[in-house]
């Protein structure tokens, strides 16, 4: 069946191309968008139009013909007669025109009998033949992972989906002019790293033929950024991306975009005060609420979510005991927290230390709990290898999450900036490895010769486009463009 439909398009193809039309051509000559036409039809009068899209639909009636074609502003209904374009062309548009084609007309405005603007097609001229046959939109593609796997027909088909993709771009700029204005530079950093860091997931690697050496593919873009502050910069960020060999499930994704920024003499107070106003001005500007104090509720799995008002600020220990009877002042070991995972069904690897214990368990126990927008911290210090020490406790480091909607959707830190604590950690981070812990952090020795010229105290906070797919009440791999996907 699809290749007989095939077929005959290239017949028609041929066609065109017969009657000297080249249906490639370079360039068109669009006087105005399919939405200015409609906008000014009024004021148009007699004059002549250029408007070009693709052919959505067709309904011959003879010696005259109706079609819609849509560009990225809208649709604009056509209509062709004999009398206007004469025989030979009008026959060659019914013969060879098909949904799908791209076409330009040209032609005067008018309102037909139900108040629709149309153009009364004087000359019309092929764009781009399609080739292959177009869903149409009673009869389009269901299926989920086939929209995902080819999203240019999931773009074409829905105008919801576009409209997605214009509030993701929406949902960066913000960020992105939110920190310039704040006077952050936004700098570049490498894909291709030595030793990556900055996060605990296991990496891609990949090989440099001309240097013939491997290198990860950056899982985080904290430490080159951080260097940056080593080198005299006080107020950095970058927003790009990033890659982690994990699973897929709604939150995660082997390659998604990441904010990062970092803020010299900044405390971990000021710093939450920053991202919550950051965060507030992403969500008014991507749900496109008018008024800079009114309703910003967004909708996320069957919780309401409201942004507005002050946040709470949550202590890591007191809910962590409240959740599990576990008391993390007091001394605990790795098989002890395994035995409480036990206790409540939650699985683990045996090799897992202390600190992914205790992150496995709170992942299961208290984030799910955490449903309006906070900020949680007091963390312990075994989870938080980059984070400096909370000075009036030891156990604990100057570390804050944010969440809502039982989801993590930011991490900040009081960054540690002490070489010599940082290699101890890196030491710790690195025997879990030995034991078998892929995602534990491996020694940077590079990064911790830039500390040992000193760095300054900073904030530092990061986010991803999980934030953007929790505002849209997605999974991640739904709101990513062209997201990986497994083969037929």
């Amino acid at each position: 069946m699809l290749d007989e439909i095939k077929k005959i398009k290239f017949e028609k193809l041929e066609k065109l191309r017969s009657a000297g039309i080249n249906p490639y051509p370079e360039k068109s000559e669009r006087t105005m968008t399919n939405r200015e036409a409609v906008e000014k039809c009024d004021s148009l009068g007699e004059k002549a139009i250029k408007v070009i899209g693709r052919v959505k639909s067709l309904r011959p009636m003879g010696g005259s013909a109706f079609c819609h074609i849509e560009d990225e502003s809208g649709k604009i209904q056509l209509f062709l007669n004999k009398k206007n374009i004469g025989d030979e062309k009008f026959k060659l548009f019914t013969e060879t025109v098909e949904i799908g084609d791209f076409i330009e007309a040209e032609g005067k405005l008018f309102k037909t009998k139900t108040e629709e603007i149309t153009v009364e097609v004087a000359e019309w001229e092929i764009l781009s033949k399609s080739l292959s046959p177009v869903p149409t939109e009673y009869y389009g593609v269901r299926d989920t992972e086939e929209l995902l796997r080819r999203r240019y027909l999931d773009l074409m088909m829905n105008p919801e989906t576009r409209e997605l993709f214009r509030k993701k771009n929406i949902f960066w700029q913000t960020a992105r002019n939110f920190l310039a204005k704040k006077g952050f530079l936004e700098a570049q950093t490498p894909v291709l790293e030595n030793i990556p860091g900055g996060a605990e997931a296991e990496p891609f690697v990949t090989h440099h033929n001309a240097l013939d050496r491997d290198y990860f593919m950056r899982i985080s873009l904290e430490l080159h950024l951080k260097r940056l502050l080593v080198g005299g910069y006080e107020k950095v960020f970058e927003i790009g991306r990033v890659f982690r060999n994990e699973g897929i499930d709604r939150e995660h994704l082997q390659e998604y975009d990441s904010l990062e920024f970092y803020m010299a003499y900044t405390s971990l107070k000021q710093g939450m005060n920053i991202v919550e106003k950051m965060f507030k001005e992403i969500v008014r500007k991507t749900l496109e609420t008018k008024s800079p104090i009114g309703d910003l509720v967004s909708e996320f799995s069957n919780h309401k979510i409201n942004w507005a008002g002050e946040w709470e600020v949550k202590d890591y220990f007191k809910l962590f005991k409240a959740e599990t009877g576990i008391d993390l002042d007091k001394e605990v070991l790795a098989g002890d927290l395994q035995k409480k995972a036990d206790e409540l069904g939650i699985k683990y690897e045996k090799n897992y230390g202390k600190g992914r214990m205790i992150d496995t368990i709170y992942k299961k126990t208290v984030r799910p709990k955490l449903i309006q927008p906070c900020f949680l911290t007091g963390h312990p210090i075994e989870v938080s290898p980059l984070a400096k020490r909370d000075p009036k406790d030891p156990r604990k480091v100057l570390r804050m999450q944010f969440l809502a909607g039982g989801s993590e959707l930011g991490n900040g830190f009081s960054e540690l900036n002490d070489p010599i604590d940082q290699r101890s950690r890196f030491e710790e981070q690195m025997k879990l490895r030995a034991a078998g812990d892929a995602e534990a952090q491996m020694l940077d020795d590079d990064f911790v010769e830039a500390l040992e010229y000193g760095m300054p105290p900073a904030f530092g906070f990061g986010f991803s486009e999980r934030l953007f797919a929790f505002l849209m009440n997605k999974s991640v791999r739904e709101t990513v463009i062209f997201p990986p996907m497994k083969d037929k």
